[in-house]
């Protein structure tokens, strides 16, 4: 009897640990969700590399780095930047971010496409070449501006340089 007695308990035990185990691997609740964050030290080696991109052309540049939601999470200026190279690296890393794209193409649909004008308007964006957002895969993580250069373009570049330079660490 005591057999039979220990054998029901552990099919029940064995029964809802199964259940439990299913429970685990299911999909998590969409009131809830999962998000890829970059860590202070990506955030201080994408600015760092975006002004050593710079510099190795003869640029000195601001490069701020914001994370998902468009906060700060590094600046570095060069020496000899000139004062405005921050707001413009921030508000470019900003606008990146908040858009996921690049603002290179930002401005460029804004100057050709009439509907995307009024970009411009939207208090903090800034439509100059400079900004570029941080991937993991596909999910956008934050974003990098850059800013002093003479030409957005080549902001952009510095920007592309540094994420090229990291991507082993975007999974």
């Amino acid at each position: 009897m005591h057999s039979t007695l220990r054998l029901g308990g552990l099919a029940v035990l064995l029964a809802a640990s199964a259940m439990t185990a299913q429970a685990q691997t299911q999909a998590p609740s969409p009131a809830v969700r999962a998000e890829k964050n970059m860590s202070l030290e990506l955030a201080n080696q994408i600015a760092a590399a975006s002004v050593a991109a710079c510099a190795a052309n003869g640029y000195a540049v601001a490069a701020t780095v914001v994370d998902r939601s468009g906060t700060v999470r590094a600046v570095q200026r060069a020496d000899n930047a000139g004062s405005h190279t921050l707001g413009a690296s921030e508000r470019k890393a900003w606008t990146s971010a908040s858009a996921k794209s690049p603002t290179l193409a930002m401005m460029e649909n804004a100057q050709k496409n009439p509907a995307a004008a009024n970009l411009v308007n939207i208090p903090g964006f800034l439509l100059l070449g400079g900004g570029v957002p941080v991937k993991v895969g596909n999910e956008v993580i934050g974003a990098v501006g850059v800013g002093g250069a003479p030409g957005g373009h080549l902001d952009e570049q510095c920007a592309n340089a540094a994420l090229d330079k990291v991507k082993g660490q975007l999974g």
